[in-house]
Parts: structure tokens; sequence; C-alpha cells
């Protein structure tokens, strides 16, 4: 209940216990075991800061907080406790306040979506259950796409990222390290579990743009966001690290406030441990920086739980509102832990703490705020408000009625799927594969001009070996026709000189011949006409020639 510009959340006796909304930012906690009453805190909570002007978010695990779109109902035992409380002095009546609803699943909300890249790849890999080494290389994976300009929006985007990159691992490990198979096929299966589980409706366009949640109705009231997480509470992990990545977006998204009158939006974790079961060194050292530095932003976080030692002492050590309903301490281990969290508070010297804690009734709490001047007061005993608003669920009717009624369901109703890695990596891939086609193609083409001109190589130096054969062989026969016809002419020439020199001999041998004959015959018709007259003459003339002509034909032949 919003009274006097101060959220009272209950009353010590006759004393109103009050969160100022200028310490809001500090933080706080609603812990105790089941049953205790805390869901009824955190309506009256969240009531009074929607009150004052003051954006909430709620997560609701088990569907009975949607009741605050409507007013509550003056039961017996309500309008006992605002008796008891006086609480009609103050003002208090049943009201409802602004509420959107929102659901991952698309069920019971407004869908809510991020992208791959918001959601980053220390959170994804806590989502994905992945270990350090499969986280370091999913960092790379996000490293190589914002290199390359590739927006990983939805979780299709993300596998055909991995498989890119598996395919061409051997190149992007010289540049981004050693990137195994073995690991990407491990992300690769994690994502497709994911996916099995609801998150391609989780990973999308439009993304939740978180500013438009910090807004007020026309009467100044701050907008409740109410995120139904029934189902999405089955997977503990998803529902932590996306409820973590709502603290990071807003830490990111506003701009640093310093102090403010009252905080620019509230944000309750329901079932806080968690957030922090199962995390990594790295998450928790994430988890308490948003915790400890979101303040400056004016944002209020406020955990609930079961024990304070569900949260890590360094964020623990940030709440100053705390509102701490009855622990169990039946065990020496419940025993010791009440013990620890009775010691928290600044003790209350009119009672024993641990006792009180362990013996609180439903709807009571031990509440320490934080004062105006940000000092922790002392350990209160106090009897917590009923809420305003109608406690329990809403049937479908009323829930459709106020999804569709909301300002922002025309902008986040329907999923985009614009261009992005997905879309990039298709693309690249058919104009790979008809360019590795076209490639093959043209190197076929290539073999099959290079085997043709091989083969006309080949016809040529065929044709070019027979012409030059038959030139060879042409020259040969020119040469053996030159040489015979130079051996003929020879033999010719040969022939003429010795047909000359037989001629000239028969010349000489003629005239030779017809001198000797002459010669001989002088001689025998001198000789014969010594002995017997002209017929001796005659006889003797015939002799000497036929013997002048043979002396002379022996001779010739010498």
């Amino acid at each position: 209940m919003y009274f006097d510009k101060k959220v009272l959340i209950g009353k010590a006796g006759e004393e109103p216990v009050y969160i100022y909304p200028k310490m809001a930012n500090r933080h706080g906690m609603i812990a105790g075991a089941t049953g205790t009453g805390k869901t009824v805190t955190l309506k009256v909570m969240a009531e009074s800061f929607s009150a004052c002007g003051v954006p909430v978010f709620l997560a609701d695990v088990k569907g009975d907080l949607a009741g605050m779109c409507k007013p509550g109902e003056a039961s017996e035992n309500v309008m006992g406790r605002v008796e008891k409380l006086g609480l009609q002095e103050l003002g208090f009546g049943f009201r409802a306040f602004p509420t959107n609803f929102w659901d991952i699943y698309e069920e019971k909300g407004m869908p809510l979506r991020t992208t791959i890249t918001e959601m980053g790849p220390l959170l994804l890999s806590r989502i994905l259950g992945l270990n350090d080494t499969q986280t370091d290389i999913l960092t790379v994976i996000f490293k190589i796409a914002d290199d390359e300009n590739l927006l990983l929006i939805d979780t299709k985007d993300l596998r055909s990222m991995l498989q890119y990159v598996g395919e061409n691992a051997k190149e992007y490990s010289l540049t981004y390290g050693n990137i195994a198979k073995q690991s990407l096929a491990a992300i690769i299966r994690s994502v497709i579990a994911l996916e099995a589980e609801g998150g391609e409706k989780f990973f999308g366009e439009p993304a939740l743009n978180i500013v438009e949640w910090l807004t007020r109705d026309c009467d100044g009231q701050g907008t409740i966001q109410i995120l139904d997480c029934q189902k999405l509470i089955n997977n503990p992990t998803m529902y932590a690290t996306f409820l973590l990545w709502m603290m990071s977006e807003l830490f990111e998204t506003l701009p640093e406030s310093g102090d403010m009158e009252k905080p620019r939006m509230v944000f309750f974790f329901d079932e806080a441990h968690l957030l922090f079961s199962n995390a990594s060194k790295t998450l928790l050292e994430k988890i308490e920086q948003v915790v400890k530095l979101i303040r400056s932003k004016g944002v209020g976080i406020y955990f609930i739980t079961q024990s304070p030692r569900d949260i890590p002492d360094g964020v623990l050590a940030q709440l100053g509102n705390k509102v701490q309903h009855a622990l169990h301490a039946y065990t020496p281990t419940e025993q010791k832990a009440a013990k620890v969290a009775a010691q928290s508070y600044r003790e209350n010297p009119a009672f024993n703490t641990y006792e009180e804690l362990t013996n609180l009734g439903i709807g009571e709490a031990l509440v320490s705020v934080l004062d105006e001047n940000g000092v922790p007061t002392v350990v209160q005993k106090c009897k917590i408000l009923p809420p305003q608003s109608m406690m329990g669920a809403i049937d479908d009717e009323t829930r459709k009625y106020k999804i569709i009624g909301s300002d922002l369901y025309p902008r986040y109703v329907e999923m985009i799927d614009r261009d992005s890695a997905y879309e990039f990596l298709q693309r690249k891939a058919v104009i790979d594969a008809e360019t590795a086609q076209k490639a093959a193609e043209e190197e076929e083409e290539e073999k099959e001009r290079l085997k043709e001109e091989a083969a006309a190589e080949k016809q040529r130096l065929k044709e070019e070996t027979a012409a030059q054969k038959q030139r060879e062989r042409e020259i040969l026969a020119a040469e053996r026709q030159k040489q015979k016809e130079a051996e003929a002419a020879q033999k010719q020439k040969e022939r003429e000189e010795l047909q000359k020199k037989k001629a000239k001999q028969r010349v000489v041998k003629n005239v030779a011949s017809s001198a000797a004959g002459t010669l001989g015959r002088e001689i025998g018709n001198n000789i014969g006409s010594s002995m017997g007259g002209s017929f001796g003459k005659k006889v003797g003339g015939n002799v000497g020639a036929s013997l002048g002509r043979g002396i002379l034909s022996t001779l010739f032949k010498l």
C-alpha cells in the first residue's frame, strides 16, 4: 500500500513499517519457508511500487500473481486483517493495477523474445549447459559473426553459423585459434535440444525493448509486467538465465541516474536460488557486478527465495530491504541456517531474533529496511498487509482481454524473420554450390579443351613428323638423285672424255697407222724392189705396210 509517499508493507504492533522509495533501489529480499506468505508480501510490495508510479516486473511461477489486474475481494480473512491493522483509516481499498502479460511460449501472454546476439555467449552457454571449452568456442563463434557482419537473431542463425565455421574450421583456426569439430557438434546438439524445449520461440524478433516497460498508466501508476513462468520454470536453467538477461539488459540500456526520489523500475526475481545454482565462477561474478552497479541506474532488484543461504554472500551484502518469513529449524542444518539468517539483522533488544524467526506465523515476518539515511533499521516483527488486488489466478477470457488490449500487443504479436546469418549463409551455400558446379564444369571443359588441344597437338606433331620425314625423304631422294645425276654426269663425262681420248687415239692411231703403213710400204717397196722387181715391190710394200701398222698397234696397246 502506498501511503504518505512511502511503501507501507506492514505494521509492527501499531507502528507502520515502510520502505522509502528513494531507498528502494538498494535492493531487497523476501525469504521464508513454503507457505509462510512470501507471495502475499511480493504482491503487497509490487502493488505499492506501482501505486507510487514505479514500473514493476514480476516472474509468476505459480500463476497466482495474474489477479493483480483485478480488484481484490472482501473475504472474511482479508477484512479481518484490514480491521486488525487499522488499514481503513489509511485509505485501504480494493483496486486493480495496470498489467501486461507475457509468456515466452506465447500461451498465457504476449510473446517475449530476445536475439541470440543480445543474450551473448556467456548467458547462452549456461542455457545450453556448455562446459568451459565449449563456452570459449561459442564466444569465438560470436566473434566471427561480428567480424563478418552476420546477424545472430534466432537459433537457426546460430546453427547455421556453427555448421559454417565447422566446414571452414581449418581456415578460421589460423585466425581465432583451434576450433574443435567435436565441440562444435556438441554445441549444435545443445541448440537442437533448446529448440525442442521452445527456444525457437524465445529467440527472434521483434526483440523486447525493455525501455517500453518503463511506463505508467493515465493515473500515474507504474505498469506491472507479469511474465508467466509456469511452463518456463520446468527448465530452471533457462528461467534463471532469462531473468539474469533481463537484469543485464536493464543495466546496459539505462543511463546513470545517481540517487533518485524513486526507482525507475523494481524487479522481483522469484525462485532466486535457481539463478545461482550450478552457475560458473564467471557467471556469479557477472551477477554480483550487475546487482552492485544496477542501483546507480535506478533499478531495484528483490530476490524471493526460501532461505538467505540460497544467495551468495557478495549479493546478499547488497540487499538493504529484507523481509524474512518463518524458517523451519527441525534439523541441525536448518537450525544453523536460521541462526545465520537471524545474525544478519540488527538485533532488536525487545526479542530474540532466532526464536522469533522460527516461530513466526503465516503473514508475519521479520523486517529490516533502510531508513532515510540509508542505515538498516533494527529488525521488527511485522504483520504484512493484505493485497489490494485479487489473490489467485484469472480466467482465460480475462487474460485474453488484457493481452489483446495492451498497447504493446500489436508490436510484439507477430514474429519477424528478417535477413540474418541463416539467410546469408543459405544464399552463400547456393552461390558456392553454383560456383563450384560452374568451376567443375569449366574444369571439365578445360580438361576437354586440353584433351582436344593435346590430341590436335599430337596430330599436328604427327603430321609435322610425317612431313619432316617426307621432307627428309625428299631431301635424301633429291640428294641421291643429285648424287646419281652427278655420278651419271661424271660417268658421262668420263665416257665422253674416254670417247674423246679414244677418238683422239684413233685419230693418232689412224695417222700413225697411215704413216706406219706408208712408211712400211715404202720400206717394203724398197726391199721388194731390190729383191724382186715390181712384184716384189708390191708384195714388199704390202708386207711392210702391215708390219708397220702392227708395230704401231702394239705400241698403242702398251
